[in-house]
């Protein structure tokens, strides 16, 4: 190898960052275009070449110049000074405003309940009321497939419990008047029981007022014999107890004070007698349901319909009893109980099952043309042998919905009165 093979080898060769490149043995070459002294070493030209890659510091020396390609952040991007440039930024999460964590997917809670519903008890709706009959039949045959839900008249019905339930609390008298063997005793006690069974927070008494041998508590308790007279020859009577202890009861919770003794000498009811029994009644006694006689013009009476909010005036199906009724509200007229006639219904009580469809509406037209509100109660057997009246169990259900009717329409007339005085109770 000659000298300038060697020279060209050398150069090429890279230089050694720890030692220096060897100048090769022996004189400068006598090449003319190397006669010149050889230049610096290429380490001494130029600056050292790079070194081997390695990981860069966490961050610069504090002398070091600023990033030329890194620039303040500008202040419309966040609020809060940006660190300073040779500094990585701590984590994404501290230059954002922390968010609100997602509420949980309703996937995750399939069952819960909510809590309005929870927590508040709710009264159900009348298109909440459980079906019956032949609907009830087929939500089961079909195992819920066919839910056809109440029908109109279960519906019908409970917006008369309604109607009797939300009436005000207060002191209320109704009567009943009507000729001889129409009914107007089954009336009472019908009406009187649904009272009593949809407004548990009151108490209420059906009370004989009929002096010709009135059989009211046959209808209610027929094995209690207590009368007016037990009920005021007591002065010490001062608790509700010692008072109930005194009348009769039935199971829809229906008291009764019988008019004439069951045994012993007949003793006529005089209006000071009633007068007496019904102002110790009226200290307990929320609703009386009195069942008046058939005349009348009769002293009792007379002394009842003082002191009555609502009256029912039944009647036959038929042109006597109709003719009778009618009799009865003129009478009404001409006595000047006006309040009274205006708080009037008159009841068509088919107690036989003999009366035909066109008699009963044509009667019925009579009334409504007079103005007054007319109810048909149709013929039930259970009402028919005079015994005891169970409007839960027995009575037909067209019958106790026509029942239902007549005692809503007799609340209506109650809430109707704000004029007078609701508390006739003695001090």
């Amino acid at each position: 190898m000659n000298e300038r093979h060697q020279f060209l080898r050398d150069r090429v060769q890279p230089d050694r960052p720890s030692t220096p490149a060897a100048r090769p043995p022996g004189p400068y070459p006598t090449d003319p275009q190397a006669a010149a002294p050889p230049p610096s070493p290429p380490v001494a030209q130029r600056p050292a070449p790079p070194r081997p890659p390695t990981l860069p510091p966490p961050w610069p020396r504090p002398s070091a110049p600023p990033l030329p390609r890194r620039a303040p952040a500008s202040p419309q991007r966040s609020a809060v000074p940006p660190p300073t440039p040779p500094f990585p930024p701590p984590s994404r999460q501290a230059a954002h405003p922390p968010v609100a964590p997602a509420p949980p997917s309703p996937v995750q809670f399939p069952q819960a309940p909510r809590s309005d519903t929870a927590t508040v008890p709710v009264r159900p709706s009348a298109t909440e009321l459980p079906d019956r009959g032949w609907r009830r039949i087929l939500r089961l045959a079909t195992f819920g497939l066919i839910k056809l839900g109440p029908s109109a008249t279960q519906r019908q019905e409970a917006q008369f419990e309604a109607a009797i339930r939300s009436f005000p609390h207060g002191n209320y008298k109704v009567g009943i008047l009507g000729k001889g063997g129409v009914g107007k005793t089954s009336v009472a006690a019908s009406m009187g029981s649904l009272f009593a069974e949809l407004r548990r927070q009151d108490h209420v008494v059906a009370i004989d007022a009929d002096t010709a041998f009135g059989r009211l508590s046959s209808r209610i308790d027929p094995g209690w014999t207590g009368s007016f007279w037990e009920l005021t020859s007591d002065k010490n009577l001062q608790s509700f107890g010692d008072v109930v202890a005194r009348v009769g009861r039935n199971s829809a919770g229906l008291h009764v004070l019988g008019g004439e003794p069951a045994s012993g000498p007949r003793r006529v009811l005089d209006p000071a007698i009633y007068r007496e029994a019904v102002l110790r009644l009226d200290r307990h006694f929320a609703i009386s349901v009195i069942d008046c006689g058939s005349t009348m013009d009769a002293p009792v009476t007379q002394e009842v319909l003082r002191d009555l909010d609502a009256l029912l005036v039944v009647s036959s199906p038929w042109a006597d009893g109709a003719s009778a009724a009618a009799r009865t509200l003129e009478w009404l007229a001409d006595q000047g109980l006006v309040n009274l006639l205006q708080n009037s219904i008159v009841v068509l009580n088919d107690s036989d099952g003999h009366a035909d469809k066109r008699t009963r509406e044509l009667l019925a037209r009579e009334f409504i043309d007079r103005g007054r509100p007319v109810v048909e109660v149709p013929f039930d057997p259970h009402l028919r042998p005079g015994g005891v009246i169970d409007v839960s169990h027995q009575m037909a259900p067209a019958t106790r919905r026509k029942f239902l009717q007549i005692t809503a329409m007799v609340a209506g007339s109650f809430a109707a009165r704000p004029d007078r005085t609701r508390d006739r109770r003695p001090g």
